[in-house]
């Protein structure tokens, strides 16, 4: 008799692993950041100008450069858009909540602070580091349960920002909360049902902007902790946007009133 074919056993998903950065543009930060990088794989037999020229900086600043069949990359792959190189940089280090305040008071403004409430999908991270950057933010802050932390995919769709800002990941948000709070920093919420328009926050002041969970949104013990909920107006047939989109739009609502 015949014995039935087995199938061959499905491989195992690959892990992200925090302090891999995956893309020419997230070496390329990393090593203008002065992050340490420990080893960097490269496509074997890549002739490309550009993808050289970096291995060379990245072995100039003290990096291991492994030559490898482009079919390992893959494997190694978390966001599927390697461009020929992956690096193990060095731990990457969180900051603190006083870290940020005093980023703020070094820079003699008043703190402005993106926090997340269990945002699992590092896309959305990525882009919130990435918008929070760009709008001068002083730093973000994440739990360390039930969400994402600095990954490989992170750090990609952060397009190099997570280089630059600063994250601090704690224990507690609703403590951290009432810490901020009682340092003089106003928090708001946000969420469709808010009590006031953004337009009429005053996020011209110490001003934390709390981001909800992409399902659920934030949690009943955030929603309470903070100060004001705000809602963005919405004139369309649907009446959500995407965590990072509404992360985006309060922060250049926070720099239209700081600038104006």
């Amino acid at each position: 008799m015949n014995e039935k074919r087995r199938r061959p056993p499905r491989p195992e998903p690959v892990q992200e692993v925090e302090g891999q950065l995956e893309g020419r543009n997230a070496l390329t930060e990393a090593l203008k950041s002065g992050r340490t990088i420990d080893k960097v794989f490269i496509a074997a037999g890549d002739t490309d100008r550009g993808l050289q020229r970096l291995a060379a900086q990245a072995k100039e600043a003290g990096a291991v450069v492994v030559p490898v069949d482009r079919r390992k990359l893959d494997a190694m792959s978390v966001t599927h858009s390697h461009q020929g190189v992956i690096c193990l940089a060095a731990a990457h280090e969180y900051a603190t909540v006083d870290d940020i305040l005093a980023e703020a008071e070094s820079r003699g403004e008043q703190p402005l602070i993106v926090i997340c409430d269990e945002l699992t999908d590092p896309h959305n991270l990525g882009a919130i580091l990435r918008s929070a950057e760009c709008a001068g933010a002083h730093g973000v802050i994440i739990p360390k349960r039930r969400s994402v932390g600095l990954t490989a995919v992170v750090a990609k769709a952060s397009a190099g920002a997570v280089e630059y800002m600063k994250v601090a990941r704690v224990t507690n948000i609703t403590a951290t909360i009432e810490e901020l709070k009682k340092r003089g920093v106003w928090v708001y919420g946000t969420a469709a049902e808010g009590s006031i328009p953004m337009y009429q926050a005053d996020l011209k002041g110490s001003a934390a902007i709390v981001i909800g969970n992409e399902g659920d949104g934030m949690s009943a013990l955030v929603r309470k902790s903070c100060d004001v909920m705000v809602n963005i107006p919405m004139k369309g047939r649907i009446s959500s946007l995407n965590a990072s989109a509404a992360a985006s739009i309060l922060l250049y609502e926070a720099v239209r009133q700081r600038i104006g």
